[in-house]
């Protein structure tokens, strides 16, 4: 990277003290000045292929009504996605949702490690100091994703849903409240499964111990401001009720 490209990370409400601490792996857009957009177009760029559109927004405003600190990514997981393991094809994808990714093609061993010590690594280790400044103190990580309605076709009904491997406290009681707000639209492990391909959850929470979320928001529902403050009182609320379980 350049001197003035932008940091890679961003933290929002350093020391809140909720003990949740939220994340975004996805939630910014950036490419950094030397790859030239990665040969792809603007409109390529305000897509889901780039990043989770809106969660940069509602990982705000759930920081502001929570007193919860927020750590996000800033650039595309177009240049190096912080939820794949470093090395998986996927963590530095030459093709997404069918579009090429031309600045991916043939990338040699070299490139890819600058990319993963220039803004995987920064990202990674800002939550671990986190989380290392909160030894001693009840800490439970939310990864905050969303989602495309449609994906190869296929229409996605749901419009929030909870990713998680059956060992998550945390996770079952805000699926069960998800579920009494919204019906069958609250997806368990939908549209994905939380599986080896996650990275971050695993990374932070399984070595310290600790209870996670991973949250998925349909993008057209937080794609304003009106849409994200909406979803923000909604989780907000459900989050709280989760962490005080009658």
């Amino acid at each position: 990277m350049r001197r003035d490209d932008p940091s890679p990370v961003h933290v929002t409400n350093v020391g809140g003290a909720c003990p949740l601490l939220l994340i975004g792996d996805h939630a910014g857009r950036a490419i950094p000045r030397r790859l030239d957009g990665l040969g792809l177009t603007s409109a390529d760029m305000d897509t889901h292929i780039a990043w989770d559109i809106g969660v940069a927004g509602l990982g705000e405003r759930l920081a502001a009504r929570l007193d919860a600190c927020f750590i996000r990514q800033t650039y595309s997981r177009l240049v190096v996605d912080c939820n794949r393991k470093p090395g998986a094809p996927a963590a530095m994808p030459e093709i997404s949702d069918g579009v090429t990714i031309p600045g991916n093609l043939g990338l040699d061993t070299q490139t890819q490690a600058a990319r993963r010590a220039e803004i995987y690594q920064p990202y990674q280790d800002a939550i671990g100091a986190e989380l290392d400044r909160r030894a001693g103190r009840p800490t439970i990580l939310v990864s905050l994703h969303s989602f495309t309605p449609v994906m190869q076709g296929v229409v996605r009904p749901w419009r929030m849903g909870v990713l998680h491997r059956g060992d998550s406290a945390f996770s079952s009681r805000v699926l069960a409240l998800l579920q009494r707000e919204l019906g069958e639209a609250a997806g368990d492990n939908e549209p994905y499964k939380m599986d080896d391909t996650d990275n971050t959850v695993p990374l932070h929470a399984d070595p310290r111990g600790l209870d996670y979320l991973e949250l998925e928001v349909r993008q057209d529902l937080i794609a304003d401001a009106a849409g994200q403050d909406e979803v923000a009182d909604l989780v907000a609320r459900l989050l709280t009720e989760a962490l005080t379980p009658g």
